[in-house]
């Protein structure tokens, strides 16, 4: 059985069933040469890595430039900064002042009024870094107690030269005679003078109480 194909070049192809001869091209299809095979590449889809052409394996990716991966350097942390009000308290020295008493012994000194340092406070405000004090400015200073001044008494009474043993005044000797008397002295009193304590001069020879009487 025969049957007949149109192909594409216009010619015709009689081809027959199992034990008829090879069809023969007829026209011009017969003598043209078959167009050589041409392998399409594939295109590598979007992210993909083209494959070497020989091996197969992928090409390497090319270097566009400093690597975007390099960190930044790390910021260091913000001081710690705190202000403080401090006070703090410091003595204030009490003077002395002497006053002259003439119903004391000359050399004498007695304190009438005992001396009392005073308090001076001042007020600081402090500024501090990172637990370090960078900064002291005084803000107030007063005078919270005042001091007391101390007054000491100096006597200017000048001592007695009398001997306590006697009134009025005999005066203190190795000894003393009644003047117009055999005495030798070296001192002399002219009485009569009373005994109010002891006869240490012998002048109460009669034991009457009054010497040189």
């Amino acid at each position: 059985m025969s049957f007949v194909l149109m192909c594409c070049a216009g010619g015709t192809i009689l081809g027959a069933l199992a034990g008829d001869p090879d069809p023969v091209r007829t026209g011009t299809a017969a003598d043209e040469q078959p167009a050589p095979a041409i392998a399409a590449t594939a295109q590598p889809a979007p992210g993909e890595s083209t494959a070497d052409s020989v091996g197969g394996e992928p090409a390497p990716a090319e270097s566009t430039g400093p690597s975007d991966t390099t960190l930044s350097p790390t910021s260091a942390p913000s001081p710690v900064v705190q202000k403080r009000t401090v006070v703090e308290k410091k003595p204030v020295r009490h003077g002395s002042r002497t006053v002259k008493d003439s119903s004391m012994a000359e050399g004498k000194r007695v304190v009438r009024t005992r001396g009392v340092d005073g308090v001076r406070t001042l007020t600081y405000q402090v500024t501090v870094i990172d637990g370090v004090q960078t900064e002291k400015e005084l803000l107030d200073s007063a005078v919270t107690r005042k001091p007391v001044t101390e007054v000491v008494a100096e006597g200017t009474k000048p001592a007695s030269r009398c001997d306590p043993n006697y009134t009025p005044c005999v005066p203190i000797a190795s000894d003393v005679d009644c003047a117009g008397g055999s005495g030798d002295g070296p001192a002399y009193v002219t009485g009569p003078v009373k005994v109010i304590g002891a006869d240490i001069y012998d002048l109460d020879r009669d034991n009457d109480g009054y010497g040189c009487d």
